[in-house]
């Protein structure tokens, strides 16, 4: 009981969920310090996948370990819940990313960044139109609209929004927001039967080895260019393991929209991140990230505000 009002107590969901996304943007300019540690090219869809199948595969396996601590035996899922696992990993790990790194090679990072974040938007549709979890009610959708235009203001450049759009590129990307969308609900769904820590960890690992095998199928390589590519990878593992571990907590105990609207902060902590470790702060001005951060922070409010207060 104690555990369900500290994960429904709102400021504890803000601070919980804004981890998640400091966690999340981190990835960004690691990803990115990773390609360049092994030798991955932007085009080299088998790699990026095959890395992609190693972080998470690494990621399983510390979800597994840290969840089997306090039960000192290994955490292992009902019989009953692998159908509900390889359903997760399909949607969250396997079409997700492979959907989204063929995307990203077909498209530019602005563009990417910005039809990603309509995986929040179609989170709460999904939610609430099709597995019907909550009303989907008006603030939900001016919230939303609100923190799409941050994503949007925090992505302008001269050049950000130039070329067609194409299938391979921003349709693939549409389909990884949308496979995004349908775990969400999904994990909602199956954490009240299974632990969402089992089911992450065990989601990861199916994923990240399905991943693999079809890198390395397709002729996908890695080759590890320093010592520093492994810590890399280590800590692009462990991001992945501690925020989609706690966002299925979060996801467990409250409402899919009241978690889904912080995924906007995504791009935004990328952004930031990237201007700090990598040196691009010269892509975007600090009073625009500002008034993006701005916009974003209104919409989560709006979707977040007490019932109290949205009924004065």
């Amino acid at each position: 009981m104690e555990s369900t009002t500290f994960l429904t107590r709102r400021r504890n969901v803000v601070l919980m969920a804004i981890l998640c996304c400091m966690l999340w943007g981190s990835a960004t300019p690691f990803i990115k310090m990773g390609y360049r540690l092994f030798a991955i090219s932007g085009g080299d869809t088998a790699s990026l996948i095959l890395f992609a199948g190693v972080r998470f595969t690494l990621s399983g396996v510390l979800v597994v370990a840290m969840g089997s601590i306090p039960q000192h035996h290994l955490l292992t899922p009902k019989s009953s819940s692998w159908g509900m696992i390889l359903r997760l990993c399909l949607f969250q790990t396997v079409m997700q990313y492979v959907c989204y790194y063929v995307g990203l090679a077909h498209s530019t990072a602005v563009k990417a960044s910005i039809v990603n974040s309509t995986g929040t938007f179609l989170c709460i549709l999904v939610a609430s139109l099709i597995f019907h979890q909550e009303p989907l009610r008006p603030r939900k959708v001016v919230g939303c609209a609100i923190g799409f235009a941050g994503v949007i203001l925090v992505n302008l450049t001269p050049r950000g929004f130039g070329g067609e759009l194409n299938f391979l590129g921003e349709g693939f990307l549409l389909l990884a927001a949308l496979a995004y969308a349908i775990s969400s609900t999904l994990l909602k769904n199956y954490s009240a039967a299974e632990s969402p820590v089992a089911l992450s960890g065990y989601q990861f690992l199916l994923g990240g080895m399905i991943m693999i095998v079809a890198g390395l199928l397709t002729g996908g390589q890695l080759h590890p260019q320093s010592w520093t590519a492994f810590p890399v990878l280590g800590y692009l593992a462990f991001l992945s393991a501690a925020a989609y571990s706690i966002w299925g907590l979060l996801l467990q105990h409250n409402p899919v929209s009241r978690v889904a609207i912080f995924g906007f902060l995504n791009p935004i902590c990328g952004v930031v991140l990237s201007a700090v470790l990598l040196r691009e702060s010269q892509h975007i001005s600090s009073l625009q990230c500002i008034a993006a951060l701005a916009l974003v922070s209104g919409g989560i409010y709006i979707i977040n505000r007490p019932e109290r207060e949205e009924a004065a």
